[in-house]
């Protein structure tokens, strides 16, 4: 059998046959597809490749042939179609596992073309570079055969993934590149890689309407676009950035993830001038924003991550555009909806997630923070009455918050000390009768950066904190407590 019966090239109904083939290529027999009905015709490719020689190999099978043959072989053990995404993909069934043997020989068929690649490469002419053009044919099918199987998916199994990351590792080396990232972006500035051809397989099946048929697709388009970085991503920004947005809009919170995950990607590896051509920094905040009214932790902590690093972006431009510099800002906008979200919110998960978070945003607006003390200074108060747990990640967060809020908006904190020398006291308090399973460095920790605190308020206000101390440090019989108090006491 030869290597050209296993292709059925696709054929345009109405349209008209294709030219008579090369002599080389006439005696071949009449292609046929390649089906699961078909059990030994995987092995039976990989015997004709073992005894093939190289040169012969190569020069009877032109490019297209065989990339035909890889596409073919690719979708022969790819996950089976799926007319709308399930709620929760299986961990496993007969048909996935099905899938992950198949593609444990297929694996091995396109491992032996490799082979046989390199091996052609040793004796080809140097004025006809064949393998070099075979190669630009079939690579970019091979990687995302190899990255569909490469990690634990419902799909694989630990032979299959065996099996695609000794196919990737040999794509790379057949590639001349030394990692992924390489083989995908080029060595240099100026070279181009093999992404541009991977997103011209994938972008077939990230559209709107077909995204979800195939489950590895995203997998798939979420593994790879990491690899591809500054400055090298701003070129493909076009293609990448569309379906970026399109998991992210998902109403799926495993999707919404993985598209927000890529977004940040593109903000952290793409220049601010190009991110905001076009409105495209803007549209990506706008996805993000509305992602805000999640109820979902995981979700929450990946958007706010990307917003702190898009925030600038979008800042930069918008100080550029307008003539006062200090007209509200985007950070304005999500601090507040931040805030208005923390003072109602009892949920410990996300508490905690809005505490850890509150600081970066705090620091972010700097003295511009004066415009939302009011409503911060609520949030302060609030979360500091309330124990969330033995780490205390809360309190510790709005700690932080509170020492970064005065250190940018010390000169309109004075009015407010009684309120808040009120809850520091409060809480050191409630830290040191607390009989729960607190831990003795978490107390340790949350009694410091109380200390800290006054101390910050102290001098803000002129000494005016160890002058309301007073009484109390002369009443105060506990040890801990008297010990913090004694600090703030003889701060100069």
């Amino acid at each position: 059998m030869e290597l050209a019966g296993f292709v059925q090239p696709p054929q345009v109904p109405g349209e008209r046959p294709p030219p008579a083939p090369p002599p080389a290529e006439r005696a071949l027999p009449q292609p046929r597809p390649l089906t699961p009905e078909g059990p030994g015709a995987l092995s039976e490719l990989g015997a004709l490749l073992e005894a093939s020689g190289s040169r012969r190999l190569f020069g009877d099978v032109s490019p297209g042939t065989l990339g035909e043959l890889v596409a073919s072989l690719s979708r022969f053990a790819a996950p089976p179609e799926q007319q709308q995404e399930a709620a929760e993909l299986p961990a496993k069934d007969s048909a996935y596992e099905a899938v992950a043997e198949r593609a444990v020989e297929v694996g091995a068929v396109l491992l032996r073309l490799l082979a046989k690649l390199e091996a052609a490469r040793t004796e080809e002419t140097p004025g006809e570079p064949v393998v070099g053009v075979i190669l630009r044919r079939v690579a970019a099918p091979i990687y995302i055969f190899a990255v569909t199987h490469v990690v634990d998916q419902p799909w694989t199994n630990a032979r299959s993934r065996v099996v695609a990351r000794e196919l990737l590792e040999s794509l790379v080396q057949a590639a001349g590149c030394g990692s992924v990232a390489e083989f995908l972006r080029g060595k240099k500035e100026d070279e181009e890689g093999r992404f541009a051809a991977v997103m011209g397989l994938l972008k077939q099946e990230l559209t709107k309407d077909t995204w979800k048929r195939n489950p590895a697709t995203k997998h798939v388009f979420s593994w790879t676009l990491p690899h591809v970085t500054r400055p090298w991503l701003s070129h493909y920004l076009e293609s990448v950035l569309p379906p970026s947005l399109l998991i992210s809009d998902d109403y799926r919170e495993e999707n919404k993830i993985l598209g927000v995950r890529c977004l940040h990607h593109l903000v952290l590896n793409v220049p601010g001038a190009d991110l905001c051509q076009y409105n495209r920094a803007q549209v990506v905040y706008h996805a993000l924003y509305n992602h805000l009214y999640s109820r979902e932790a995981p979700l929450l902590q990946a958007v706010l991550l990307c917003l702190l690093d898009l925030l600038p972006v979008l800042e930069r431009a918008q100080h550029r555009q307008q003539q006062h510099p200090r007209a509200p800002s985007h950070s304005d906008e999500v601090l507040q909806l931040l805030l208005t979200h923390m003072e109602a919110e009892h949920r410990l998960a996300l508490r905690r997630l809005y505490a850890r978070s509150l600081p970066a945003f705090v620091q972010r607006l700097g003295i511009l923070v004066v415009r939302h003390l009011k409503r911060l200074q609520r949030v302060i108060v609030g979360y500091l009455e309330v124990c969330d747990g033995p780490e205390e990640e809360a309190r510790l967060g709005i700690l932080q918050t509170l020492r970064c809020t005065i250190e940018h908006a010390w000169p309109r904190m004075p009015c407010r000390l009684p309120e808040l020398l009120q809850a520091l006291l409060r809480m050191m308090w409630d830290v040191h009768t607390d009989q729960g399973p607190t831990p003795e460095p978490v107390k340790a920790a949350l009694l410091q950066g109380a200390t800290e605190c006054l101390i910050l308020l102290d001098r803000c206000s002129v000494g005016q904190v160890k002058i309301l101390l007073e009484g109390v440090y002369s009443s105060c019989e506990e040890s801990c407590v008297r010990d913090c108090l004694r600090k703030v006491r003889e701060n100069t």
